[in-house]
């Protein structure tokens, strides 16, 4: 027993000396340090740069060699009747001109992916937050688990002192002594649990925050319960507040900048070609200037854009039908979250205002009885014994409690 509180009191002063930190100082780490969230905003800086591109031109062409040059190389020559030479060598260049319908419907499809990967970002962010947040208040209630363990530990080890003692003079019988004796080794293994949880806490807080895994520090232990009554879970507040919805939204959006997109690459583009010859024995230089004209809504050219708008629309449907299910699964479990707290909410006030008063009232009876002779330890420990157990099930309730709100403010996306 001495051993037990002499390493709750070294456990105590070494979290005294450990940084404290909140739920919303650990939240602003997170926010900074995770790996994915920088993933993220490194794939949403690609395609803001990415987009930049959408304007350019195409390369141009040029081209030089023999133009309508005979073979036989001495009728390249003036010929001796005065005639000129056959054959010209040739210096070509061309350049197409953009569309620029075509190049504003690429530059906004291609700007509207950044939106998307910013959106999947706030969605990563929430998930992360909500693993947060359930690390934090499992080591919350762990910690308020620890302080009645160690009160618990405190009155056992004045039960057993005091039924020794009163053995001995004869005062007391020996029963329920060895059933204290069994739960201060119960309670020494609920303590090892209780560490054991509270460091897999701090390790999985460590890790969201990107830090050493073993690097210490302790968490406030104040907490407050979300007023479930004022929270919304509407369709449009869904739409608008989840992230991952929204990110669906955005692709929706994207997907018709998409088919914009497509439907640009059928208009025509125009060119200019400029072709240069020098003309070989007295020939004259010559030139050619030709514009140009792609046409690619013809029908045989036409088939794989048309296909992809055709696609496109389908893949439209697609992630509207996907949104909706997402609002709808999310609207469900949110009314269903806040009826299961608003039931764990009455039975954590009945309790704490109700059973809990009640049973301390009567262990403080039991003992001053105890302590007066008229009254046997195994009433003292029957007493005690329902109060623990009483005290863990609102600690239970109160855990629940908060995991739900987690849980809740996971579905909703609130801050």
């Amino acid at each position: 027993m001495k051993k037990i509180f002499c390493l709750a009191s070294l456990l105590s002063v070494l979290s005294a000396h450990a940084q404290t930190i909140g739920l919303d100082s650990i939240f602003s780490v997170i926010g900074r340090s995770h790996p994915a969230l920088r993933s993220s905003d490194a794939a949403a800086r690609s395609l803001d740069e990415a987009a930049k591109g959408a304007r350019s031109w195409e390369a141009p062409t040029v081209s030089t060699g023999f133009w309508m040059t005979p073979y036989d190389p001495s009728l390249w020559k003036r010929q001796a009747n005065g005639e000129s030479g056959a054959g010209q060598y040739m210096v070509s260049a061309e350049q197409m001109f953009p569309n620029r319908r075509s190049q504003q419907a690429q530059e906004k499809y291609l700007g509207g992916l950044s939106a998307v990967e910013r959106a999947k970002k706030g969605a990563a962010v929430n998930e992360l937050y909500a693993a947060a947040g359930r690390a934090y208040f499992q080591w919350l209630i762990a910690k308020h688990r620890q302080s009645v363990l160690e009160e618990d530990g405190k009155l056992l080890d004045f039960m057993i002192k005091d039924a020794e003692l009163k053995y001995k003079n004869n005062l007391g019988k020996i029963g329920a002594y060895y059933k204290a004796k069994a739960a201060i080794g119960n309670l020494e293994n609920r303590k090892i649990a209780l560490d054991n949880l509270v460091e897999q806490q701090r390790i999985a807080l460590n890790t969201l925050m990107d830090r050493d895994r073993a690097a210490t520090f302790d968490i406030d232990t104040t907490y407050e319960l979300m007023p479930v009554a004022g929270v919304g879970a509407d369709s449009a507040g869904l739409l608008d507040g989840r992230s991952d919805i929204r990110a669906v939204s955005e692709s929706i959006r994207v997907t018709g900048l998409e088919q914009d997109a497509e439907r640009a690459k059928l208009k025509p583009e125009f060119g200019v070609r400029y072709d240069h010859m020098f003309g070989f024995g007295g020939t004259p230089l010559q030139y050619s200037l030709m514009a140009t004209v792609r046409l690619p809504m013809a029908a045989w050219s036409s088939r794989a854009s048309k296909a992809n708008v055709e696609s496109l629309k389908w893949k439209a449907m697609s992630l509207e039908a996907e949104r909706d299910a997402m609002v709808n699964e999310a609207t469900g479990a949110a009314y269903g979250i806040k009826r299961a707290m608003s039931s764990k909410l009455r039975q954590v006030r009945v309790l704490a205002d109700d059973v809990l008063p009640a049973l301390r009232r009567n262990f403080q009876t039991m003992e001053l009885a105890y302590e007066q002779n008229t009254e046997e330890l195994l009433a003292l420990y029957d007493a005690w014994e329902t109060l623990d157990s009483t005290q863990m099930e609102y600690w239970d309730a109160v855990e629940s409690l908060l995991l739900m709100q987690v849980e809740l403010k996971r579905v909703l996306e609130i801050k």
